[in-house]
C-alpha cells in the first residue's frame, strides 16, 4: 500500500536532504534585514535606453515567476536582429551584502519538486528582479545580429529598461510552433488564447523562430550535440503524486539557442574590454572509450579519439531509427561525457570550450536570478560597461568558480534525492512489478537502473556484475524507502 501523505512529509525531507548537502534552507537573519529595507525601483538611470515599448516576451516552465530572460527579433535584409534582455540584479544585491553572501554559499536556486529554494527570496527574484509581464524593469540587452547561415555576429551589451509584453510558457508556445494540438491544461490554453488573438506576437514568434533554426543549424554543423533526454516532473493529481515526462519541443530548443548565443556574446564583449571571464566548459571526454562501444553494440563505428561531429552524426541515426528509446541513449552518453564545470579565463588564455554545445567562449549570464556565475558575469559586464576595473581578483574568481561547480553538483544530487522521495511515494503500491530498463551507472559502489515507464531511477540489489551503462535489463522493482529516496530493483534479466 502505498504510504499516505501525512505518514511521509515530503517538504521536511526536502529540507533535511538540503541541510545535508550543506545548504542554506532559510534566509539568514541579516539578509532577511537587508531585504526588508528594498523597495521596488521608482526611476531608471539617466541615459539608459527605454526599450519598454518593444514587444519584448518571455517563455519558460507553466509556474515560473522568478523570469530571467525576454526575447525580441527584428527582420534584417540578411538574416534577423536578435535582442535577449536579462533581468538586472546587482544594482540591489550589491557585492559582499548579506544577500549577496547567502545566494554566494548556495550559489543556485533548488527545484526539488516538492518545494522550491530560490538563490535569491522570492522578493527579489518573484518579484523587484523577475522580469514579470506588464512590470517595467531594469536589464542588461545583449543584442546580436544572426545572418541567415546562423552565425552570430557584430554583437553588443548595454543597459535598457524594458517590459515583458506576453508572459509565456514551453507547453504552449512549442506546440504552437509545431502546429500540434496542446496540453489542454487551463496554463496551456491560456497562453494559447494570448497568442491567438494578437497578431503581432504570433508574427514575433515565427521570427523568433526562424532566428533561432538559424542559429541551431550552424551549431549542428560546428558539431554541437543534440540530446533528447526525458525530465521527470513531480505532479499532484486528486492528492497523489504522479511521475510526468516533460520532454523538448521547439518552444524549448529556441529559448536555448537565443541562450547560448547571449552567453557567447557576453563572453566576446568582456574580452573586447581585456576582462576575465567565469567560462562553463565540458571538457573532452576521458570515457570515449565507452561511447565507442555504445555505437558498436548499435552497429555503428565511432573514431578511437573523440570526436563531437560523428558522435551526433550517430546520436542522429538513432533518433530516427529509435525514436523510443532515444532518451536512454542520450542519458548513457550525457553520463559518459562527464560533468561541466566553472573555470575562469584571462585575457590571452586558451580554455577548453564546451564539448557538448561545440562552442568556445561561453559563459553563463542569462540567469542572475536563479544561478550565481551569471551574478558573477553581470558583474563584470557592469565594470566593463561603466569602464571600470574588474571587481573581483584572479585568485577570488577562481574560488568562486571551483565553488560554483561543486555546489552545482551538489544541488543536483539533493534534487535527484528528493525526487527519489517522491518517485518513492508513487511507485511504493507497484512493488513486485517488472520493468524495460538501461543501465546508468555501474561502479564498484553499485550500478543503477533507469526504467522506462515512468522513468525512476533506482539501484540494483544483489551481486550484479558484467553490466556496463547504455545496457538494456528486464528489473523488478523490490523496495521503496522515501524517508532515503531508495528505489530499489532486482535483476531478472538481460536483454
Amino acid at each position: 500500500m502505498a504510504p499516505r501523505e501525512q505518514e511521509v512529509d515530503l517538504r521536511t525531507i526536502a529540507r533535511e536532504t538540503l541541510r545535508r548537502f550543506g545548504f542554506i534552507v532559510d534566509l539568514p537573519r541579516a539578509a532577511q534585514a537587508q531585504l526588508a529595507r528594498l523597495e521596488p525601483r521608482s526611476e531608471f538611470p539617466q541615459g539608459v535606453k527605454d526599450l519598454s515599448g518593444w514587444r519584448w516576451s518571455s517563455i519558460d516552465n507553466d509556474d515560473s515567476r522568478d523570469l530571467d530572460q525576454l526575447e525580441f527579433v527584428e527582420a534584417e535584409a540578411n538574416g534577423w536582429r536578435l535582442y535577449v534582455a536579462i533581468a538586472d540584479v546587482v544594482t540591489l544585491v550589491e557585492q559582499g551584502s548579506a544577500l549577496d553572501k547567502a545566494a554566494r554559499h548556495n550559489t543556485t536556486s533548488i527545484y526539488t519538486g516538492v518545494q522550491t529554494f530560490p538563490m535569491l527570496p522570492g522578493k527579489l527574484s518573484e518579484g523587484m528582479t523577475s522580469l514579470l509581464e506588464g512590470e517595467k524593469r531594469l536589464a542588461v540587452v545583449v543584442e546580436m545580429l544572426v545572418p541567415a547561415d546562423g552565425e552570430a555576429m557584430e554583437s553588443t551589451v548595454y543597459p535598457a529598461v524594458v517590459c515583458n509584453q506576453a508572459q509565456l510558457t514551453y507547453r504552449a508556445v512549442g506546440p504552437w510552433l509545431e502546429g500540434s494540438p496542446g496540453d489542454g491544461s487551463a496554463v496551456s490554453e491560456r497562453v494559447l488564447s494570448k497568442i491567438g488573438s494578437n497578431p503581432l506576437l504570433q508574427e514575433q514568434l515565427r521570427l523568433q523562430h526562424a532566428a533561432a533554426q538559424a542559429l541551431r543549424k550552424a551549431r549542428l554543423a560546428e558539431g554541437a550535440l543534440t540530446f533528447e533526454t526525458i525530465e521527470v516532473r513531480p505532479e499532484r493529481t486528486d492528492g497523489n503524486w504522479e511521475l510526468r515526462a516533460a520532454t523538448r519541443n521547439a518552444a524549448t530548443w529556441l529559448i536555448e539557442d537565443f541562450m547560448i548565443a547571449a552567453n557567447r556574446a557576453t563572453v566576446e564583449f568582456l574580452k573586447t574590454k581585456s576582462f576575465p571571464t567565469v567560462q562553463r566548459v565540458v571538457r573532452t571526454p576521458k570515457n570515449w572509450p565507452r561511447i565507442v562501444r555504445l555505437a558498436q553494440e548499435r552497429g555503428a563505428h565511432l573514431p578511437a579519439e573523440p570526436d563531437a561531429p560523428a558522435l551526433e552524426d550517430f546520436l542522429e541515426r538513432e533518433r530516427a531509427r529509435d525514436a523510443e528509446r532515444f532518451p536512454d541513449l542520450s542519458l548513457a552518453v550525457i553520463k559518459l561525457l562527464g560533468r561541466g564545470e566553472y573555470v575562469v579565463v584571462t585575457p590571452g588564455r586558451e580554455v577548453p570550450g564546451h564539448f557538448g554545445l561545440a562552442v568556445e567562449d561561453y559563459a553563463h549570464s542569462t540567469a542572475p536570478n536563479r544561478r550565481y556565475p551569471d551574478v558573477i558575469t553581470q558583474r563584470l559586464l557592469r565594470a566593463a560597461l561603466e569602464g571600470g576595473k574588474p571587481p573581483y581578483s584572479r585568485v577570488h574568481l577562481s574560488d568562486l568558480a571551483a565553488h560554483c561547480t561543486q555546489k552545482e553538483n551538489d544541488a543536483s544530487k539533493a534534487e535527484r534525492s528528493v525526487k527519489k522521495s517522491i518517485a518513492a511515494v508513487a511507485m511504493a503500491w507497484r512493488v513486485g512489478e517488472e520493468f524495460d530498463g538501461m543501465i546508468t551507472g555501474a561502479a564498484d559502489k553499485g550500478v543503477w537502473v533507469r526504467i522506462t515507464n515512468p522513468p525512476v531511477e533506482g539501484r540494483l540489489e544483489g551481486a550484479v556484475t558484467g553490466l556496463s551503462v547504455g545496457d538494456r535489463v528486464v528489473a523488478r522493482l523490490a523496495s521503496t524507502d522515501p524517508w532515503r529516496g531508495y528505489i530499489d530493483f532486482d535483476l531478472v534479466k538481460r536483454r
